[in-house]
């Protein structure tokens, strides 16, 4: 019996109390909804399969000691089929222990349904926007972008599991001065490999440019590109030499030279970044440029929208957006003096239309933001307010932690390309997609995390990926195992998986449902990590105690604690053994599932 179903039967028993008039004060419209009413694994297994602390929950409203009226609930609960006994423990935590025939019906459900197993709809018709990564196209994504791709892929994953219509995003930050620094990168680095110094370029990086081996790189492809157009760049003006028609002396903004890099170079690492991205198994919906909405006008038709809400005003020759109306910490600049906008123009043009898009849109916009971001929770949750809209509900704002990458006990800067950062594509070289997504996706973003390139790069049971693939192919060994010895699932009779190990398994597969509700909810992934490792390690102690195929000890085999388990469960009768099967099918049913929602392959052989 599952947790849902419990919960259901207890909600029932709830209504039944008061029907009879058994439940004191309470009344059907003070029961809580279904989801709401928990049902939990006791730490302590003697404790029964499940607990729930309903009658805690509901004894105020009913008028009640918890104690008594979690009596009236256990008594109840105890006329169900398929549950074998209820005990009230403590100031009234119900304890529920089911037969085994009860409990093993979870190998059925997970049979049956397959990889759907434990999916449902309970965020279904709303459609939400997840926006991640959002890496400036300036450079390779870095060790915090990656860490954004695995949580947000995974977290994509998770919540079209529970019924959401997602939308990935990728914002592209190609406005603003970031990219007038990469093209003067650019431009420094051709004109250096040209020899262009002494006809007055500027051949050294710009101290607020950008360095590393692949500015070089993108430098000499738009080279080669131009060249190839009959485009010569060393023919175009450029900001340290030349007059415009006035005859006065050019500025950056009537750079040629450097507009050709800044044309040629961004769609180049915007390249590099979809491809980066489709290597590392995350798929995006929207490829959203900022440029747009300038270019689109929709700056400043958002701008026009909070000004007819009476959220704009003009001060100092600029224009503000009054966002301590909201709960901000001080009003913002939009427009600045000198007419230009400022950056958060844009995140207020791009929020307007991520909530009010002819396609898809957002019911919610969630939006990943690293650590420097934290500083802009409060102009963009008042921003939020401003247009209507309700702060934590239609805008959630995820703030991940910094990543740093271990070998040997020190922090790394491997980086050939971009010097002193980590690149995705260098973590990936150094152990592979698999461990680079499982192991940043498997610590909650809250938290900062250590990647040890030694120990997932280690096939091991100390790395969590291996742990959780390994207990995948083991299971689908003994499928092969069982193929060769006849041992079919034919004939299974549930009721004689009947051992503590068994039940262990049993229990940790009937949490499967709650754990990827909890995960959808709680916007958090990695507690779907968290129960793979679990399970894996219920399924490994199960695998070295029960057995499916027989085992025949030698002698120098029939050594020790291990051994000596083997032996006492070695064979198997025929119905136990087809049994024992399907529970090693549904495990790996599950851990290919959960696996999969990680974006990590769940191998068949290892």
């Amino acid at each position: 019996m599952s947790p849902e179903a419990l919960s259901e039967l207890i909600s029932t028993i709830a209504h039944s109390l008061v029907a009879v008039g058994k439940a004191g004060a309470l009344t059907d419209d003070l029961v809580p909804p279904v989801a709401k009413l928990a049902v939990m694994r006791p730490k302590d297994r003697a404790h029964g399969d499940w607990a729930s602390n309903a009658a805690m929950q509901l004894a105020k409203k009913a008028g009640m000691k918890p104690h008594d009226l979690a009596e009236l609930f256990a008594a109840e609960l105890a006329k169900a089929e398929g549950i074998a006994s209820v005990e009230v423990a403590g100031p009234g935590f119900i304890n529920i222990t089911l037969d085994s025939a009860s409990a093993a019906a979870v190998v059925d459900a997970v049979l049956d349904a397959g990889e759907t197993y434990g999916k449902n709809d309970h965020l279904g018709g709303e459609t939400l926007n997840l926006e991640f990564v959002s890496a400036n196209p300036t450079g390779p994504i870095h060790i915090g972008g990656t860490r954004w791709a695995a949580v947000g892929d995974s977290m994509a994953r998770v919540l079209e599991a529970n019924g959401a219509k997602v939308v990935r995003e990728y914002y592209f930050n190609d406005h603003g001065e970031q990219i007038n620094r990469f093209a003067k990168s650019l431009v420094a680095a051709w004109a250096a490999a040209a020899g262009l110094g002494e006809r007055g370029y500027c051949v050294e990086t710009p101290c607020d440019g950008y360095k590393g081996a692949y500015i070089n790189e993108i430098a000499a492809r738009v080279s080669k590109e131009a060249e190839r157009d009959g485009v010569s760049l060393a023919a175009l003006q450029h900001a340290d030499q030349g007059l415009n028609e006035k005859g006065e002396p050019l500025g950056e903004g009537d750079s040629e030279v450097r507009e050709e890099f800044r044309k040629r170079a961004v769609p180049m690492m915007f390249d590099e970044i979809r491809k980066s991205m489709k290597d590392f198994r995350v798929r995006f919906d929207v490829w959203f440029h900022e440029n747009s909405l300038y270019d689109s006008g929709k700056v400043g038709k958002a701008i026009e929208e909070l000004k007819s809400r009476g959220d704009i005003y003009e001060k100092d020759g600029a224009t503000w957006f009054e966002s301590t109306k909201h709960g901000d910490d001080k009003d913002r600049v939009i427009i600045k003096s000198n007419g230009e906008f400022a950056y958060f123009a844009a995140d207020i043009a791009y929020y307007w239309d991520k909530r009010h898009r002819s396609d898809n849109p957002a019911d919610v916009a969630i939006y990943m933001l690293g650590a420097d971001h934290h500083g802009y929770i409060g102009r963009m949750m008042a921003m939020c307010a401003a247009f209507g809209d309700k702060p934590g509900e239609n805008m959630q704002i995820l703030i991940g932690q910094l990543v740093n990458v271990m070998k040997d006990g020190k922090a790394v800067r491997m980086s050939k390309r971009a010097g002193n950062v980590v690149t995705i594509d260098d973590l990936v070289e150094a152990i592979g997609v698999d461990a680079s997504r499982y192991s940043l996706a498997r610590t909650d973003y809250n938290s900062p995390v250590d990647i040890d390139l030694n120990l997932l790069a280690s096939h091991s049971n100390e790395n969590p990926v291996y742990y959780v693939q390994y207990a995948h192919a083991r299971s689908c060994n003994v499928d092969r195992n069982a193929a060769a010895s006849g041992i079919t699932r034919e004939g299974a009779d549930l009721a004689l998986l009947d051992t503590t190990a068994d039940g262990e398994v049993l229990a940790a597969l009937a949490q499967w449902p709650s754990v990827l509700r909890e995960a959808g909810d709680l916007r958090a992934p990695h507690r779907v990590a968290h129960y793979l490792e679990d399970l894996a390690a219920t399924y490994h102690k199960w695998y070295n105690v029960e057995r499916v195929v027989p085992m025949e000890l030698t002698e120098p085999e029939a050594q020790g604690e291990q051994a000596e388990a083997l032996r006492v469960a070695k064979a198997p009768e025929p119905a136990r053994a087809a049994a024992r099967l399907k529970l090693n099918d549904a495990v790996r049913t599950v851990i290919a599932s959960g696996l999969d929602l990680l974006g990590v392959i769940a191998p068949e052989k290892m």
